[in-house]
């Protein structure tokens, strides 16, 4: 699914509206309908008030539209005008009259006297500003936002929460609605996805409004949220011809001395996710612990304590470096000669990313598509600070161009980013912040590379099968009692979710 920017969302309104030889009013009719039907459903006629506060352009015009339907329905509603302006659009107007022609009579909000009372068992659908929103709100109508954020009830926002962004970082969060719930039209907002909107944005869906599909791909959109959809034409079929060879070698190198959890977990996850052979290459004082642990994985050693000489005999598809591994002298040393010498595929996580921050030139030894997983202190110290969330992906997308590198930025809508295209995950949720998990996923990651996969796509279907194994084991586990291992236990019927589909 394609995320697209406010100018390309607006493209592709007219586009669908000459294409489909409508009219923008009737584009309006569908979406505002569309989201009726969504809240007729939820409230089953329920004799609740509703208060829906209307902006005096197009997004107004929607709330316009859902305060005539639910008034068609007999469900208690108080329409409301926000004035900010006296700018009025076109399709606003028209189905302004529409509901007073049925004897609604919508309420003209001009100041903080007008602002109505509001119970704790009202409903409160907010559509005073859209997608299109540049400045921030200002006067008497921030101030409705700000009463509007200290009732508690249920807010349900269209599109997009007012006052925020659709392009761009808030700079007055005290002028943004705090949204229970979105239904957005189309595609995902940018917006949605960074953590410096979370608290306007709790939960939402898209409500597919009917937007040119060959138009919307013809602007060939660079953000993508990833969703089964995109997930199931990347997994691969296995042949029963196939044996152990076909799906590759993947070596996991990583550990030191009380730090084997991590490249312990890496390797059995390379393992759990189908690579052929694994390998560790690991400090002499793990061995025990990987061996039993994980006696399908094979080992070899370097000397006691920490990682310095990096000579491993295996001949492996795939490398994945750095979990557990420590940044000792000896271990930076012994990295560096590795990193200058090797020419296989790469995925480099934890201390492997520390010490490419330390030593920067390193990055142009790289092998092309090596792939990096960093969380957000470990790619602070890769890229530097930035000021907000759409700085943190702007340098990202540099770092990316520049060193033909994808970056894996963790969280709670992990990014894979590949030179200026950005791919957000739909799976996952807070179960996975826990010691390890992060170790796990470059194991996933680096076995897909060893059977085969492309590293952009062992990334993107890496962090969406790690992210499922949350979602699947959250209601049996809750979020507290969730650990790395647990996503052992969920990643078959994760993939199994995904191959069942492409067999279907």
């Amino acid at each position: 699914m394609y995320i697209l920017s406010p100018n390309q969302t607006a493209k592709a309104d007219k586009a669908t509206i000459k294409n489909a030889g409508i009219s923008s009013v009737d584009l309006m009719e569908t979406a505002a309908t569309s989201c009726f039907q969504w809240l007729h459903n939820k409230l089953q006629g329920e004799n609740i008030k509703i208060h829906i506060f209307c902006g005096i352009g197009n997004n107004g015009g929607d709330g316009l539209v859902m305060a005539r339907l639910l008034h068609q329905h007999n469900y208690k509603v108080n329409c409301y005008i926000v004035n900010f302006s006296d700018k009025r659009t076109e399709e606003f107007i028209v189905n302004y009259n529409r509901l007073k022609e049925i004897g609604l009579n919508p309420i003209e909000l001009n100041n903080e006297n007008d602002f109505p009372e509001i119970t704790a068992e009202d409903f409160i659908v907010d559509a005073i500003f859209g997608n299109g929103l540049t400045r921030n709100p200002e006067g008497f109508t921030k101030k409705l936002i700000q009463y509007l954020n200290h009732q508690r009830v249920f807010t349900l926002t269209i599109d997009i929460p007012s006052g925020l962004f659709g392009d761009k970082s808030v700079t007055d969060s005290a002028s943004v609605l705090k949204s229970s719930h979105i239904l957005t039209f189309q595609t995902p907002k940018l917006a949605f996805l960074l953590p410096e909107n979370k608290d306007f944005v709790n939960t939402w869906e898209v409500i597919d409004i009917g937007l040119d599909q060959n138009y919307i791909e013809s602007l060939k959109p660079k953000n993508h949220y990833i969703t089964l959809t995109h997930i199931i034409p990347l997994y691969k079929t296995r042949n029963k011809w196939d044996h152990k060879g076909t799906y590759g070698h993947a070596l996991i190198i990583g550990g030191s001395f009380g730090k084997m959890g991590a490249v312990t977990l890496a390797s059995k996850a390379a393992l759990k996710i189908g690579s052929g052979l694994v390998s560790a290459y690991i400090p002499k004082c793990g061995y025990e612990i990987l061996q039993t642990s994980v006696p399908e994985v094979m080992v070899e050693v370097d000397t006691d304590a920490v990682l310095t000489y990096f000579n491993f005999k295996t001949n492996p598809t795939v490398i994945g470096i750095g979990p557990g591994m420590g940044t000792t002298e000896k271990t930076a040393q012994g990295f560096e000669n590795f990193i200058k010498d090797n020419k296989l595929p790469l995925v480099i996580d934890a201390d492997g990313i520390n010490l490419l921050s330390k030593n920067q030139l390193l990055l142009n030894y790289l092998p092309k598509n090596t792939i990096l997983t960093p969380h957000p202190k470990e790619l602070e110290r890769l890229i530097g600070a930035w000021k907000n969330d759409y700085e943190k992906l702007e340098k990202v997308v540099e770092f990316s161009k520049k060193h033909e590198a994808i970056v894996v930025i963790k969280g709670a809508h992990t990014a894979v980013v590949n030179n200026n295209q950005l791919f957000f995950n739909s799976t996952g949720n807070q179960a996975l912040a826990t010691g390890g998990s992060g170790d796990v996923l470059t194991g996933m990651i680096t076995g897909l590379i060893a059977q085969g996969y492309k590293p952009l796509n062992a990334a993107i279907l890496g962090v969406y099968l790690h992210g499922k194994t949350a979602d699947l084991a959250f209601p049996l586990t809750g979020y507290e009692t969730f650990t790395a291992t647990t996503i052992f236990e969920y990643l078959a019927e994760a993939i199994l979710e995904v191959s069942n589909k492409k067999e279907a």
